[in-house]
């Protein structure tokens, strides 16, 4: 039967709307992706907070025109240079300058608006980290619905087996029908091997579970010798994450900052008074100005005779290790950093906002390799913006000019090879 004209205007509607919408959602993700890698750095993640740089929540209905918010974004010193009033007049919001990018496309600019919309919309107290903080415990509560229901069945299963058994057997004495008696449960073969198929699934599926998350270590946060609150260093005091962390720029590893470079500042600042109340994972308050004594003890420092410091003297501060990876991966910090522009916030989340630093990202091989198929490189689409590294890639650069593709990604350079990450 043809369905009639109402009809197929209805499913021609009903499909355009799930492509809208999936096209939504997939805009938003790539925005979510562009934004941790290019804003997260200076604004909160929530969108309604303000961080280094202002609260980006309704930032659309705040610019007067749209065309000149991308101008902002892909270069705000031009804009402000023009003497445009509304750039003129946010560039007053904070001495730090806002980074330049200049090779951000618009739809990649609107990808990064969806998404802001689209968080600044969200329920009030949801999961500031990105997403609803209930849906970790939807989906737990969901899994024990799903192993009661399971159990239940599996009961009324066994009942109603052993009723048909006891009726098969009034049914044959009542018949005069003579039949052995029936084999008791634990030596009954079928029972057994359903008995070991289930035990072998569902001890299968934990183990696997188990495996899994071996050594992800998601929400890790060990107590640590001196509290430590990066959201007054690096957050509230806006100190760069490379100040303590150079090598991350030069070499493969972050590493930790000796007890030297601690004490370049705090040989002045002796005593913590004007900052927020610190407190621990259990909510414990902390007394900052304690802390900083735990610091003068590492590094034989003596606040009365600050003269008289010999830095020689001073112990290595024996921090827990947060974020490992598995001794048979490869991870470059320089190579991510400095050529790949990717921030700090990418993978260990918002740090800038953490007292206590926990590992917020689960640092897996499918999580690094979605990083890789979303992530674009900084490539040499011109001879005057990109890395200049990227023009061997002839191929590449052929397929843009033809229209064959519009951007590379870190999959298309060999992010995706096994042996890039295991060698």
């Amino acid at each position: 039967m043809i369905p009639c004209k109402p009809t197929l205007q209805r499913l021609t509607l009903l499909f355009l709307s799930i492509f809208v919408l999936s096209a939504v959602t997939v805009s938003a993700q790539d925005g979510k992706t562009l934004f941790v890698s290019k804003c997260q750095s200076c604004h909160a993640p929530d969108m309604k907070t303000s961080s280094t740089g202002p609260a980006l929540g309704g930032v659309e209905d705040r610019w007067p025109d749209k065309q000149k918010l991308h101008e902002w974004i892909r270069n705000n010193k031009a804009l402000i240079a023009s003497g445009y009033p509304y750039a003129v007049e946010i560039s007053k919001f904070s001495p730090t300058s806002m980074d330049l990018f200049t090779t951000i496309t618009d739809p990649e600019i609107d990808a990064i608006l969806a998404y802001i919309d689209q968080k600044f919309k969200e329920v009030p107290g949801g999961d500031k980290k990105g997403g609803s903080g209930d849906e970790g415990k939807e989906s737990n509560q969901n899994a024990v619905i799903f192993g009661v229901i399971s159990l239940i069945l599996a009961l009324i299963a066994f009942i109603l087996m052993y009723v048909n058994s006891n009726l098969k057997k009034l049914s044959d004495d009542a018949e005069g029908i003579d039949r052995p008696e029936p084999v008791p449960f634990y030596r009954n073969k079928v029972y057994l091997a359903i008995f070991a198929i289930v035990l072998f699934i569902v001890g299968g599926f934990f183990v696997s579970k188990g495996m899994i998350g071996l050594n992800r270590q998601t929400g890790y946060a060990p107590k640590q010798p001196i509290y430590y609150s990066h959201k007054v260093h690096a957050g509230i005091n806006q100190i760069n994450c490379l100040y303590c962390h150079g090598n991350a720029w030069e070499s493969k590893t972050a590493a930790i900052p000796s007890v030297n470079v601690c004490m370049n500042c705090h040989k002045t600042i002796q005593t913590y008074s004007k900052g927020p109340k610190l407190y621990d994972n259990e909510g414990m308050e902390i007394n900052g100005t304690a802390e900083i004594a735990k610091l003068y003890e590492y590094a034989g420092f003596d606040p009365k005779k600050p003269d008289a410091w010999d830095p020689s003297k001073a112990k290595p501060i024996e921090w827990v290790k947060i974020h490992n990876l598995p001794d048979h991966v490869y991870f470059n910090h320089s190579q991510h950093i400095r050529v790949g522009n990717v921030q700090c916030q990418t993978c260990h989340g918002d740090i800038t906002g953490m007292d206590v630093v926990h590992q917020a990202s689960e640092l897996s091989m499918g999580w690094c390799v979605n990083c890789h198929r979303q992530t674009k490189v900084n490539f040499n689409y011109s001879d005057s913006s990109g890395n200049q590294f990227y023009s061997i890639y002839q191929k590449f650069h052929d397929d843009i000019k033809s229209g064959k593709m519009d951007s590379v990604s870190v999959k298309d350079i060999g992010g995706l090879e096994c042996q890039k990450c295991h060698y």
